[in-house]
């Protein structure tokens, strides 16, 4: 098995999953740094998805049963100089890596998409979405042409331990609440579909092992929506928090509109829907942030 994106949240947590699972597990990273001594039994490659030979030079050197395609830039920002930038990360890097899959026979490719792409006629909300858009139809262009067999699946938001960019909701409010220190938030409105990073890793070893998966679209969630407010607020209470928690302190993005997955294809193609409930996960991830505190410094 091959991960790119190894050294990001989902990426360290599917990394141990599939060793776990005994498989055999390759990570492609520009810079593995750190976590090479974090991820026990994997084989690191170092390269840039941004350059197709560094990309079909690996691929065709560890030949891998499948690739789980997780590298990514995340930003929900509305700005239009992020347009190139998500083009490059999120649309190049997976046209590259499904070329380079092409060519090695039987390979199967898991391809991490966004609830957040368009349905229908209506328009990306950010650079983002566009980008993740942009490389799901290429997959279906693969999948349909050169009969390569590629799943995506389209994400909600996910959460959990380890998440390490704490500019995120839970990470950022959990930092804040063991602080002792008031978070900045937006209103808090903001409806969300949330699932737990142990649910996506199930999902995605479900994808490169199911043959009915290949050419599949499908999104990963719970089906349901949680607002910002409300998330806040169960961390406050699992923290045993009651002082003002700062909601109103930021803007609101624009277009923030409410994206919610449907479960019911991944049940049908997958076996998968999420088992995690919100209140549970949170608390493992408040008590995994708190745990990390009372680590000593090595």
């Amino acid at each position: 098995m091959l991960v790119t994106g190894a050294t990001g949240f989902v990426g360290r947590h599917l990394c141990r999953r599939l060793r776990r699972l005994g498989a055999e597990v390759h990570a492609l990273s520009r810079d593995p740094g750190p976590h090479v001594a974090t991820l026990p039994g994997v084989t690191w490659h170092r390269g840039d998805l941004a350059d197709e030979e560094d990309v079909a030079a690996i691929v065709g050197r560890v030949r891998p049963a499948a690739v789980f395609h997780l590298a990514s830039l995340v930003q929900g920002d509305r700005e239009s100089a992020l347009a190139l930038p998500m083009l490059e990360a999120n649309t190049r890097a997976a046209v590259a890596v499904m070329t380079a899959a092409n060519d090695v026979p039987g390979c199967r490719v898991v391809l991490t998409g966004s609830i957040e792409e368009p349905r229908g006629d209506e328009p990306p909300v950010s650079p983002y979405a566009a980008a993740k858009s942009a490389a799901t139809g290429y997959a279906r262009l693969f999948h349909a042409q050169w009969e390569l067999p590629v799943t995506v699946l389209r994400l909600a938001m996910v959460y959990g331990p380890d998440q390490p960019d704490t500019r995120k909701l839970v990470p950022y409010v959990c930092s804040c609440l063991l602080d002792g220190t008031t978070p900045a938030l937006s209103s808090g409105t903001r409806p969300i579909d949330w699932v737990h990073v142990d649910d996506v890793c199930d999902a995605l070893v479900r994808a490169a092992t199911t043959p009915d998966a290949a050419g599949q679209v499908l999104d990963i969630g719970s089906g349901q929506t949680s607002t910002v407010a409300e998330v806040v607020r169960t961390l406050a209470d699992l923290a045993g928090h009651d002082g003002p928690l700062g909601f109103g302190e930021g803007e609101d993005r624009r277009l923030d509109l409410a994206h919610v997955a449907d479960p019911g294809p991944a049940a049908a193609t997958l076996g998968w829907r999420a088992t995690t409930t919100l209140r549970d996960g949170l608390a493992r991830t408040l008590a995994w942030h708190a745990e990390q505190r009372t680590r000593p410094v090595a």
